[in-house]
């Protein structure tokens, strides 16, 4: 009598099974049940905010039809690209379950450390950005050893940090608290003045859906290597095809006025590089880890004080790139950099994206959506006309929305779990 072995091969039914599966989950219904199940699960990804910039653009344009005009869009997409940058940042620290409040005011400190170098004090702007970011980089450590070293919850550490980096800035900037930048520096030509060709935006958006491509071919081949559902070929040609035809469009549009500034194009190639970090890197999936279970993603082995470190010092930086171009948007640092609005604006495209207040989820593409969602609505209020305080209203409405969102879509997916 012969015992089988853990080790035999799988019946042929079994085999044949599996394979019909993984058939059906590559067909359009396949991805429609897929998507239907995510949704039921609570993960309702960025289709909320999809959504509500397709409402606020449709109402926006009934009431003022120069809002979707090219001339508008170019001024908007160049618009969003500080802040942008900045909420970019913002992404990083929450997906820890952390926050920092002071983006805002190193983001100004970072201003005025650049035009005082630059002009002041007759420095290249190259070395003067690359001493600021040095500066910006340090001081998102201090946030992360006060965090890892001392327990101090971020909320507090980045507090005082909002309140030291602003005096700190008003210190720079000394008496005539402002200091304009030569418009024919590179640094304002970039922020204002720089557009890529015509021919060359065509260009970048075939590389675009062909890097789509390749990366769920790649996927692709991944996951039915696992012996896991995929999406077929025809589904990412024709994925890739819609994002090919929707660039050229969006591209050739734009062209009809100045076209797109290299700005915008500096500010899509940091979003793809922190999408690759966070989804195709060990650093990304240590920090969604982090943000989901601390305990749990230490006693994997992940070096959590590490990991917050770098979170913090990436958040710091990027307000600094973000705080600098902004300067060079308004071809100046004054009082008024990195106040205001900036930091709330910062904190809100990150969460209004799709960045989960509690960690753990969130993408890359939360600030470029949420950016845009902000950014919509001060243009539109902007050429009606109205107060500002309009603005502040309809962006809290917004954001309180996203929280809701998020905090249902993670009782769902806790309910789900249990199921």
């Amino acid at each position: 009598m012969t015992t089988p072995t853990s080790n035999a091969a799988p019946p042929r039914r079994a085999l044949d099974q599996t394979d019909e599966r993984l058939r059906q989950s590559e067909g359009v219904a396949g991805a429609l049940a897929s998507f239907v199940r995510s949704m039921r699960a609570g993960d309702v990804g960025a289709l909320p905010v999809i959504i509500g910039l397709v409402v606020i653009c449709a109402i926006f344009q009934s009431l003022n039809s120069v809002f979707l005009s090219s001339g508008n869009l170019v001024n908007l997409t160049l618009d969003s690209c500080a802040v942008g940058i900045i909420s970019l940042g913002i992404v990083c620290v929450l997906l820890v379950g952390e926050i920092d409040l002071s983006v805002g005011s190193v983001s100004g400190f970072s201003a005025a450390v650049v035009a005082v170098l630059f002009v002041r004090h007759g420095w290249n702007w190259i070395l003067a950005c690359v001493v600021a970011c040095a500066i910006a980089v340090a001081i998102g450590l201090l946030f992360g050893v006060l965090l890892t070293r001392f327990g101090m919850p971020s909320f507090v550490s980045s507090l005082a940090g909002l309140l030291a980096f602003l005096g700190l800035q008003l210190a720079i900037l000394g008496d005539q608290g402002s200091v304009n930048l030569p418009f024919d520096s590179t640094l304002v030509g970039f922020a204002q003045l720089d557009f890529v060709p015509a021919w060359l935006s065509y260009l970048l958006a075939g590389l675009a859906a062909l890097a789509v491509f390749l990366a769920g071919y790649e996927t692709r081949l991944r996951r039915r290597k696992a012996n896991l559902s995929a999406r077929s070929i025809n589904a990412l040609i024709v994925r890739s095809l819609a994002l090919l035809v929707g660039l050229e469009a969006f591209f050739w549009y734009l062209n009809r006025s100045r076209g797109v500034g290299w700005m915008v194009v500096f500010f899509v190639a940091l979003v793809l590089l922190m999408n690759y970090g966070i989804t195709r890197t060990k650093w990304g999936r240590s920090l969604l880890a982090v943000g989901g279970n601390v305990e749990a993603a230490r006693r994997s082995g992940i070096n959590v004080r590490n990991i917050y470190l770098s979170a913090f010092m990436l958040c710091s930086l990027l307000a600094c790139v973000g705080g600098i171009l902004a300067a060079g948007r308004l071809a100046s640092a004054n009082l008024s950099s990195g106040t205001g609005d900036v930091n709330l604006n910062a904190i809100a495209a990150a969460v209004i994206g799709g960045t989960s207040l509690f960690g753990g989820r969130g993408s890359a593409f939360s600030a470029l959506l949420g950016t845009l969602v902000i950014a919509s609505i001060a243009s539109g209020l902007t050429l009606l006309n109205l107060d500002s305080s309009y603005r502040f209203v309809i962006t809290g409405l917004v954001l309180a929305v996203a929280v809701a969102i998020d905090s249902l879509a993670r009782k769902s997916r806790a309910s789900h779990g249990r199921a």
